[in-house]
């Protein structure tokens, strides 16, 4: 039996190539950061009485790499197919990301990425397997608002070239897969719009290619050849993509986060005068939970509950948040929960400890 390892299994691209492969006889090892969710992966995979495995951890962090690869190993015994599928967003402006932010958008999309490929070489070496990085088209033309996001996926772009080349004498493919505006909460839980509706293609139909792909090992796969047309024009085209990029950033679901200026005062032993510099406008809880909203009044999870969680100090954990509102929750209230607390890690009000649980570092 052959074994596909799947970052980001936990929702769109990365939970449907999952189901798929499981479905084709393919032992799947599905990573990812939410619980839950790969839980709830797991169990749909098992109902069809396919094989999988499942690894909560945070792949940003390139120490974790080696354990994912030793335990998918202990688990299988091989690795045919490697797909580095995760993805993370913290929004606003690149100039004003901090440095833990910095730290893990590079970290998520090219260094972790590269970590696992490396810990994975000598099993791919003996499968003669297959790495898949998964793009973006902001890696050919960078978005604002996005923060290290375009810069992040442009390296992993570039990173995937030379991994080619340098693999393919040992029997190993890489991909490098642009997937095209993807209809998935990607981009609303870092409190984005999204691209608009008529451009979006469904997770299924990406993962569907990428898993063909397989079979036929080649160099590029752009699931939206249309989408990624248009981008390669927009390169050749530069300053009126600029313009129209500035015009309209929801075409790419984008936006310039506000700023405004904010005086900053050393302390009395620096004594240098006081700096003017432009920093973000705290997001607000109404516009933190806004993308939301829709599907919290629906579940009858209140802006007032979420609230009173936001205690400065306070230590959330994503299950005990959401039977403290739903009593025994089911997936959905599961995942509006999961959405919630991240929508509010990016805005700023909590800090990320682990996969599981927050710190509220500022209140509404």
């Amino acid at each position: 039996m052959k074994t596909i390892l799947i970052t980001g299994a936990s929702s769109g691209i990365g939970r449907a190539l999952a189901i798929r492969s499981a479905r084709a006889g393919y032992a799947v090892y599905a990573v990812g950061r939410n619980r839950d969710a790969l839980a709830d992966l797991a169990a749909t995979i098992e109902r069809e009485r396919g094989f999988v495995a499942t690894d909560a951890v945070d792949i940003a962090k390139p120490e974790n790499a080696r354990d994912v690869i030793a335990r998918a190993l202990a688990r299988f015994g091989s690795i045919d197919v490697l797909v580095n599928n995760a993805g993370f967003v913290s929004a606003g402006p690149i100039a004003l990301q901090s440095d833990a932010e910095l730290q893990r958008q590079f970290g998520t999309h090219i260094i972790g990425p590269l970590a696992l490929v490396r810990e994975a070489l000598d099993a791919l070496r003996a499968s003669q397997g297959h790495v898949f990085m998964l793009g973006s088209g902001v890696a050919r033309i960078p978005v604002g608002s996005l923060g290290a996001y375009p810069p992040a996926k442009a390296a992993l772009r570039s990173a995937t070239a030379i991994l080619r080349r340098e693999l393919r004498s040992q029997g190993i493919a890489v991909t490098y897969v642009d997937p095209g505006a993807v209809d998935t909460p990607f981009m609303s839980r870092a409190g984005m719009p999204g691209a608009p509706a008529r451009l979006l293609v469904s997770p299924e139909d990406v993962a569907r290619k990428i898993f063909i792909a397989i079979g036929r090992r080649p160099r590029v796969l752009n699931a939206v050849p249309w989408q990624t047309a248009l981008v390669a024009l927009a390169e050749l085209l530069p300053r009126p993509t600029d313009l129209l990029l500035e015009r309209m950033p929801g075409l790419v679901g984008g936006g310039e986060a506000p700023t405004g200026l904010t005086t900053i005062e050393t302390p009395p032993e620096i004594a240098p005068p006081a700096i003017t510099v432009a920093t973000p406008l705290a997001t607000s809880l109404e516009d933190t939970l806004e993308p939301h909203r829709r599907r919290m009044e629906k579940l009858k999870l209140s802006e007032t509950f979420v609230r009173n969680l936001l205690t400065p100090g306070t230590v959330l954990e994503r299950s005990a948040v959401a039977m403290q509102w739903a009593g025994m929750p089911n997936k959905n209230e599961r995942a509006v929960t999961d959405e919630v607390l991240d929508a509010l890690a990016t805005a700023g009000f909590l800090e990320t400890l682990d996969n599981q649980t927050y710190r509220v570092t500022r209140s509404p």
